[in-house]
């Protein structure tokens, strides 16, 4: 096959402007603090009282407020203002930090849950991913934007990993200076908020270049359903259903559970938690910048499919593991390329798409997503509690991803972007 042509990794970033990093720098922020709460959050939920239902319950519901919210901001982004909905989602992330640290009352939380962004997995949730791509392959070239994408989740894999590292450190630490271990968690989940407010002032120095050009905006008044024409719409919503599937089978391991997990079968403490996740996510960083080469070798789809297979048998493996020192290795070794798929799905989606429907294509395949993981925690949290069903989230989610693997292989294989087209 006819790949694109090769842009070397570190020319990729030099046709960035002060927008894009602007962009580059939230997303730092912003997975910072996903990573930071997400090793706590479950075990913060059990020390407020919680049981495995109901953590599995709020879980769930956070993504399906996100699911909800962020359809529509990201399908009228491109009409309203892209700005204006990174400020927005950055203003929900803080309000639901706020409202979990300040509460334990059910309801309160499910409504937090729902009306806020909150990310349980440690990985990208709200409207915020869908824009910034958008945004970011507007002024970037088609040879480049697999490797930009590559480093703008480079960027988020090591700040979730920092993240991970400093928020297991910063509990285990306080408990150590007296703190009890609800105070420790809630010391974390106050931070979450603060990082939400300061996403939200460094979004409102985003010039409004990152609106697009005024001829793409206008014509996006015209587009149909989901702010997509009907020839993106079929392209789009076949990935978006193959999407919900990937996602929900990783949505039964989600790092919080992965924790939980870890903490039920091996005692293992949240500094030690942080350590491993910190270890996961920068092997998950390190394999963003190797897709890009990769991808520029053999094809974004073949990228995709070629090194995810591997990476779910691996997840298949973990719990086959009888000690922890083994159940880390073969974590490690799946995160190593679990996230090559990552830069090459997000590339992919952009380039079948017109320029003025890229929000709408990402937002809509970012929710299916969103979606999709919404209701795994719901029946994993129930596996998690009994322990000779806590293996079983592992086998189903391998399970799952391979079938998605497969499905996806067999609908794209020929279906190139533009810049694979020889």
């Amino acid at each position: 096959m006819t790949a694109a042509p090769s842009a070397g990794l570190a020319d990729a970033l030099r046709g960035l402007d002060r927008d894009g990093r602007l962009l580059f720098a939230a997303r730092v922020v912003r997975m910072f603090g996903y990573g930071f709460l997400a090793v706590v959050l479950a075990l913060y939920l059990a020390a407020r009282g919680f049981d495995g239902v109901a953590i599995g319950i709020i879980l769930a519901l956070t993504l399906v407020g996100d699911t909800l919210i962020s359809l529509w901001l990201t399908t009228h982004a491109d009409r309203y203002g892209r700005r204006l909905v990174l400020i927005i989602g950055a203003l929900l992330m803080g309000v639901a930090g706020i409202v979990f640290a300040a509460t334990d009352a059910f309801v309160l939380l499910v409504i937090a849950a729902v009306v806020g962004v909150i990310s349980p997995s440690g990985n990208e949730v709200g409207p915020f991913l869908a824009v910034e791509q958008a945004a970011l392959s507007q002024t970037t070239p088609a040879v480049r934007r697999t490797p930009v994408f590559a480093w703008y989740n480079l960027a988020g894999s090591i700040a979730t990993a920092i993240g991970s590292l400093a928020g297991g450190f910063l509990a285990s630490g306080l408990q150590r200076a007296g703190a009890t271990q609800l105070e420790s968690y809630r010391a974390i989940v106050i931070g979450y908020a603060v990082v939400g407010i300061v996403l939200a002032v460094g979004f409102a120095r985003v010039s409004p270049a990152v609106e697009g050009p005024r001829a793409d905006r206008s014509a996006a008044d015209g587009l149909g359903r989901l702010g997509l024409r009907p020839a993106s719409r079929s392209v789009v919503l076949k990935l978006a259903g193959l999407f919900s599937i990937d996602a929900f089978g990783g949505g039964l391991v989600p790092q919080s559970l992965l924790a939980y997990w870890f903490h039920l079968r091996f005692g293992v403490e949240p500094a030690v938690l942080g350590t491993i996740f910190f270890g996961a996510n920068i092997l998950a960083a390190i394999s963003s910048l190797l897709a890009a080469r990769l991808a520029a070798r053999i094809g974004l789809i073949n990228t995709m499919v070629f090194t995810h297979l591997p990476s779910n048998v691996l997840l298949i493996g973990v719990p086959l593991m009888p000690t922890l020192p083994l159940a880390i290795a073969v974590l490690l070794a799946r995160f190593s390329i679990s996230q090559m798929d990552v830069p090459t799905r997000q590339s992919y989606t952009m380039a079948v798409v017109e320029p003025d429907e890229r929000s709408a294509a990402a937002g809509v395949t970012g929710i299916a997503r969103t979606t999709g993981a919404a209701v795994s925690p719901i029946v994993a949290g129930p596996l998690l509690a009994d322990p000779g069903l806590a293996s079983i989230p592992f086998f189903l989610a391998g399970g799952l991803k391979i079938v998605y693997d497969l499905l996806l292989y067999r609908a794209f294989r020929r279906a190139r972007p533009p810049e694979e087209r020889g």
